[in-house]
């Protein structure tokens, strides 16, 4: 990754003029796994979910707080799958939103306890993210929004995305309160 900033978008505008609501998200994000008792074990034990529904060993769902779920897990097409190869296309990895930087230091506090390795950090200005891979090598990046008015900007106004700034993950780790 480079430390640049990313480059400003050349198709600004929808063809069709519709944007989606401001107030849209991702509502869930379903993961295919090879084992699920494993993959459980890995997003409820070492990250803290909530298991909200398990279907015998083919599902189950996965959540932070009350919300029906954040993950959906299962086995229906990769039970004893391998991990997807590189160099072919599907989901790069998926973003845990964490509400604040001593939460992000905790979660990775946990993943490092867990002996999970962490593969980066970076700094991307709006947000500071530590990667790895969840048992399936599935991409995880957890991350923490900086507030809004301390995002950088671009001399034009608009915000500033940082690709990869240095990122010192000790100074985080002592913010876990452990």
């Amino acid at each position: 990754m480079s430390s640049q900033p990313a480059d400003t978008p050349r198709v600004a505008e929808p063809a069709s003029g519709y944007r989606i609501p401001a107030a849209a998200g991702i509502g869930h994000v379903h993961l295919k796994v090879s084992d699920l008792d494993r993959a459980i074990g890995f997003y409820c034990g070492v990250l803290g979910f909530n298991l909200v529904a398990r279907y015998r060993d083919s599902a189950a769902f996965v959540a932070a707080g009350d919300y029906h779920h954040h993950l959906g897990l299962n086995t229906w097409e990769s039970r004893g799958g391998d991990p997807p190869p590189h160099r072919h296309t599907g989901l790069y990895h998926v973003a845990i939103r964490y509400p604040t930087r001593p939460d992000l230091a905790a979660a990775v506090h946990r993943v490092l306890a867990a002996g999970v390795p962490v593969q980066g950090a970076s700094d991307h200005g709006v947000s500071v993210s530590i990667y790895l891979t969840d048992p399936d090598g599935i991409g995880l990046e957890l991350t923490w929004d900086r507030p809004p008015e301390e995002w950088p900007k671009t001399p034009e106004g608009g915000v500033e995305l940082r690709m990869a700034d240095p990122f010192d993950l000790d100074t985080l780790l002592r913010e876990a309160g452990h």
